[in-house]
């Protein structure tokens, strides 16, 4: 189910939002300001963020920075600001879309679908080298070959690919794949990392050790 981020000082907007999107099929968690929003990041994982901008102590803005220095996410903007200034700022620290107060919440899920879709359709096939994942057939293919992976080993290389670039805890991985909490003595996450490796050949060296933190899939597509 697709998970979105609410983060708004005003409960009231903040549970509008929530109970509408709820009520749309999207599985919501609310936050009542940047500090919390990040902590929840932090521990999960979200489709999209709904983000208001003029918030006390850390603004949106600043907010999804640090969101993103974490892991991507889609991020639609909530403001009471018009100015082009503050539209532009928004859109360069990773924002896609802007919805100014007051709002339709009809149009607010419209914009929240544009996005998803988009993403769907971006993420149909994925390429790196000769490395190709085509996530609408669930299938992977390296240097022309097809190569049949267990279903756990799939749902890791796509989850350290759309992540490329970010360091991914232990703990994050193991609680999106497999469903727990994390266990320090738990090594099934590194024996999945190493029959990775071995199935995708020469690509396995861009899944990179961060001793004392998890994975990273370095490589740009």
């Amino acid at each position: 189910m697709t998970k979105i981020l609410i983060v708004d000082d005003e409960e009231k907007i903040r549970e509008m939002i929530g109970k509408y999107a709820s009520h749309e099929g999207y599985d919501t968690v609310l936050a009542s300001n940047g500090k919390e929003a990040l902590e929840l990041f932090k521990k999960d994982d979200f489709d999209v963020v709904i983000l208001d901008v003029m918030m006390p102590e850390m603004d949106g803005f600043e907010t999804l920075k640090r969101m993103k220095e974490i892991k991507d996410v889609h991020c639609i903007f909530l403001t009471a600001l018009g100015e082009e200034y503050d539209r532009i700022y928004g859109f360069d620290v990773g924002g896609e879309d802007y919805v100014t107060k007051p709002f339709s919440l009809k149009e607010l899920m419209m914009r929240v679908k544009v996005i998803l879709k988009r993403q769907d359709k971006a993420e149909d096939k994925i390429v790196i080298d000769g490395l190709i994942i085509d996530t609408d057939a669930h299938m992977l293919s390296v240097d022309g070959k097809r190569v049949d992976l267990a279903n756990k080993e799939y749902e890791l290389l796509l989850y350290l690919v759309k992540n490329r670039g970010k360091a991914i805890t232990r703990e994050s991985i193991i609680s999106t794949i497999w469903g727990y909490a994390y266990d320090s003595d738990d090594r099934t996450l590194d024996t999945h990392i190493k029959l990775l490796r071995k199935d995708i050949g020469e690509y396995g060296k861009y899944i990179t050790t961060i001793r004392g933190v998890g994975y990273r899939f370095e490589k740009e597509i």
